[in-house]
């Protein structure tokens, strides 16, 4: 495959006449669904020569793809570790290597060249909501030694040194992680794609697919197309023709703000220029356009108008950065994804001539585009290791009631990490007060002439007698506030 790649006007990232398909077609691949896996789908298989038809039923990006934060890094919402219990190291270690390729797949693509003003930065931080130094030692032992990947482990001084705030503990800093415009990036993708000689077609809606016999059938509201194989990459979306594969996804709507220009102060208190996240998964952040704080939290299993989620998003950012103050939420964006039970994407074939590309919820950019590659070099070239993702099934999400348990799942896990959060803070500030309390009882024997070294052969020194329970009552009290007070605004949020 050839690594140069053709220069993306503004014109075409995005903003260009919406083409419906209009006329009878036959192609080699027809991907349903343009998204960021139906695209990258589409630019890798004509990269290596088929043609491709991509039809969306409304327009590039229009949900979840293009309101996303853009940050790209290794991995998978599984896990690491659940992953090598689930399927063994070896073929964990495989997994992670396609994932590794899928960012490197972006990176490759999200250059100015092609894509003007994607604003690529490096660097990935994830924090800690408590005080987990040791397991912080295993995971990076783990990412470096025996998969490969640059990380670094950060103490909690340097942590709260980039961030202000007490709320972040240690945290795994990934200097080869990266971010970009995802808006730009999907709506240039597809800009590639064409200029691949894909061909997209929105506004047209899958009505019908017939896909026994080597040559699929495809039926939309005014053509028919034809095509060796079909690519499902319409997530929650594909509706009536493929109910049953959209029912083995939770949809989850995720809403994101960004606060108006913040001028300086917001680099003094955050000193992070790439994205932050917290292993909780409940926050997701970085600056954008000099100093505006895009921040992504809330989450429902139904749908909701973005705006309606402000607040909740401008209490979030105060309850972790106070100094910012009350900010303005100027513009709201969401989008749903769908979520699988079983936390890996759906990615593969089917039946013969049949595949998949779905499930892409928490999974990172990195993920779809993996897809991409595997199931393109799978049609044209016979890459198997698509079958890596063979023991993570089509799995029912549970319809209904399996949203409704989401939603409770949801707002139970948020609970528990602002109350792990707040346990964790409760006691970091029980031992500074102690190491204060010895400092003083230190210096007042020492001024006293009763330290060790002033004390008579055979004579205990004095020791300070023990707290009284009202010393520490106050701050086991405001620790309970605390923890109330965040448990009623992510619940408040999920609302």
């Amino acid at each position: 495959m050839s690594e140069t790649f053709t220069s993306v006007s503004q014109e075409e990232a995005g903003f260009r006449e919406r083409t419906r398909l209009s006329f009878d077609l036959d192609a080699d691949i027809c991907v349903i669904g343009a998204g960021l896996a139906g695209l990258s789908i589409a630019l890798e298989a004509a990269r290596l020569g088929a043609s491709v038809a991509v039809l969306e039923g409304r327009h590039v990006g229009w949900n979840a793809s293009g309101n996303q934060l853009g940050t790209v890094m290794p991995g998978f919402a599984l896990p690491l570790t659940d992953l090598i219990e689930r399927i063994g190291f070896e073929d964990a270690g495989e997994l992670w290597s396609l994932s590794k390729e899928g960012a490197e797949f972006v990176r490759a693509n999200a250059t100015e060249e092609n894509m003007p003003g994607i604003g690529l930065t490096d660097g990935v931080l994830e924090v800690s909501n408590v005080d987990a130094g040791d397991r912080l030692i295993s995971r990076l032992q783990m990412l470096n030694e025996d998969f490969d990947t640059e990380a670094e482990g950060w103490q909690v001084d340097r942590v709260r040194e980039a961030l202000k705030t007490d709320r972040y503990f240690h945290g795994v800093y990934y200097p080869k992680a990266f971010q970009v415009d995802g808006r730009k990036y999907v709506h240039g993708l597809a800009a590639l794609a064409r200029r691949a000689g894909a061909r997209i077609f929105e506004d047209t809606p899958v009505v019908s697919i017939d896909h026994s016999g080597i040559r699929k059938r495809i039926v939309t509201p005014s053509a028919r197309l034809r095509a060796g194989h079909i690519v499902l990459a319409g997530n929650i979306h594909l509706g009536a023709p493929l109910r049953r594969l959209s029912e083995t996804l939770l949809p989850v709507w995720r809403y994101a703000g960004i606060t108006a220009p913040l001028g300086e102060r917001l680099h003094e208190i955050i000193g992070f220029k790439g994205s932050v996240m917290d292993s909780d998964g409940v926050d997701h952040f970085r600056i954008v356009e000099g100093d505006r704080l895009m921040w992504e939290s809330p989450e429902t299993t139904w749908a909701a108008r973005p705006q309606r989620f402000a607040g909740g998003v401008k209490r979030r950012i105060r309850s972790i950065f106070p100094q910012l103050g009350n900010v303005e939420i100027s513009e709201m964006f969401g989008g749903v994804t769908g979520q699988t039970v079983h936390g890996m994407p759906q990615i593969g074939q089917l039946r013969k001539g049949l595949w998949v590309a779905s499930g892409f919820g928490r999974q990172g950019m990195n993920t779809s585009a993996l897809a991409g590659q595997l199931i393109a070099r799978s049609i044209l070239w016979g890459d198997e290791r698509w079958k890596l993702f063979s023991p993570f099934e089509l799995v029912w999400a549970g319809g209904l009631t399996g949203r409704v348990a989401g939603q409770l799942v949801g707002m139970w896990g948020r609970a528990s990490s602002a109350a792990a959060g707040s346990l964790a803070r409760y006691r970091e500030r029980a031992r500074v007060k102690d190491r204060e309390r010895e400092a003083r009882l230190a210096e007042a024997n020492r001024a006293a002439g009763t330290g060790p070294r002033h004390q008579p052969s055979g004579v205990r020194p004095r020791t300070a007698p023990p707290a009284a329970p009202e010393a520490v009552e106050p701050v086991a009290q405001e620790t309970i506030q605390e923890t109330a007070q965040e448990t009623d605004q992510e619940q408040g949020v999920a609302q």
